[in-house]
């Protein structure tokens, strides 16, 4: 299917689940009320809210709190050679095998999904100044074609590795910059701690036609195996009903390798962002983002099978995704402060490092609950 058809369908499925003839007695958005929006965010002014998927363009005020859940799914089907696709058959007949023998890879993953369990709880310690702490729970599935022997493109089966478990665990501090009516500035300063397992393993299907228990690669673990920076520095305003930001995103590895000999590349994301306020409870947003990630420094000695996943020179590149959705809150006396929101996001463009599998489309689902 083309890529912008998929846009559009998501963007209409997402905007025609909106509730918009809700009643305002039943559902309010407060991000897009005067009185709530100010209280949750500590703003002055009375902005429709940001994606889902935007953190840090508020701050509390002092002695609020905000808990969250979000639940994200991606995934990725297909393989890509920079910009081209490119299909199993020639990815074993043409692509190298760093850790030969084989000559070539010999296994190739063909789906992935991943699913992330997000909880995270902000704290305004003052009118200025906000912190987040957050922690996830991953489930990842990668599903594999091995073909038979030393080379040629005879399939001998298919299998399925997974991991799942806690991943890395952040904490960070959002100080507002600037701010007036219609204008907002935010520095958001952080640290993630590598709680996620690098170490996961399953059995896989070899070559020689034997089910061996493997080191995962890479893009199965659950963390980085390093101190990370988080910095973001996000830019939003407003006018009536519109609104509109943007916000650059980078995660720096503080250490030269983990634990297993390697570094994950660095992760430099910009976003940009508008949105509508269609009612008091409803606010709809579309959003452009770019991202470049780079590529894995040294290597984990345990990874080592023919597929192009153990490979530390398969990873980052980059990518643009659209993305659409809407944010809908509650304002009935048991429910006050409960937020629900939805994003979807699809790939228009992918520049991959090496042989990689390519992103396909994720969704992103979360509740907020401020008191």
């Amino acid at each position: 299917m083309n890529t912008f058809y998929k846009v559009g369908l998501m963007a209409a499925t997402i905007l025609s689940a909106c509730p918009l003839n809700a009643s305002a007695q039943d559902m309010h958005l407060h991000h897009g009320n005067h009185e709530n929006h100010a209280a949750q965010k500590g703003h002055k002014h009375n902005a429709p809210a940001a994606p889902l998927s935007i953190m840090g363009d508020h701050t509390h005020k002092k002695g609020e709190w905000m808990v969250s859940y979000r639940f994200k799914h991606m995934e990725m089907a297909g393989n890509r050679k920079g910009t081209s696709s490119i299909s199993p058959e020639e990815i074993v007949t043409t692509i190298v095998n760093p850790n030969a023998p084989p000559a070539t890879l010999r296994v190739v993953p063909t789906k992935m999904d991943m699913d992330m369990h997000m909880l995270s709880a902000m704290y305004g310690v003052s009118d200025k100044l906000t912190l987040m702490a957050m922690a996830m729970y991953m489930k990842n599935d990668m599903t594999h074609i091995t073909f038979a022997g030393m080379a040629g493109s005879t399939e001998l089966g298919r299998f399925t590795t997974r991991s799942s478990g806690w991943g890395d665990t952040s904490l960070t501090g959002i100080y507002n910059l600037y701010e007036t009516a219609n204008h907002n500035v935010n520095i958001s300063l952080g640290l993630s701690a590598p709680t996620g397992s690098i170490k996961e393993e399953d059995d896989i299907l070899s070559p020689a036609n034997t089910t061996p228990t493997l080191r995962l690669p890479y893009a199965m673990q659950l963390g980085s195996g390093t101190w990370d920076s988080l910095t973001a520095v996000t830019y939003s305003g407003h006018s009536d009903k519109y609104s509109w930001g943007v916000q650059y995103n980078g995660v720096i590895r503080l250490e030269n390798k983990n634990a297993q000999g390697y570094r994950l590349g660095d992760r430099h994301t910009l976003t940009g962002w508008g949105g509508y306020k269609v009612s008091n409870q409803i606010t709809v947003n579309a959003l452009v983002s770019g991202e470049t990630i780079g590529k894995i420094k040294g290597a984990d000695a345990n990874i080592t099978a023919p597929v192009q996943t153990a490979n530390p020179d398969n990873y980052g590149g980059k990518t643009i995704e659209l993305g659409a959705g809407f944010t809908y809150a509650f304002d009935t006396p048991s429910l006050k402060g409960l937020e629900f929101g939805v994003e979807a996001r699809l790939p228009v463009y992918q520049n991959l490092n090496g042989v990689q599998m390519e992103r396909d489309w994720n969704i992103t689902t979360g509740l907020t609950y401020r008191f």
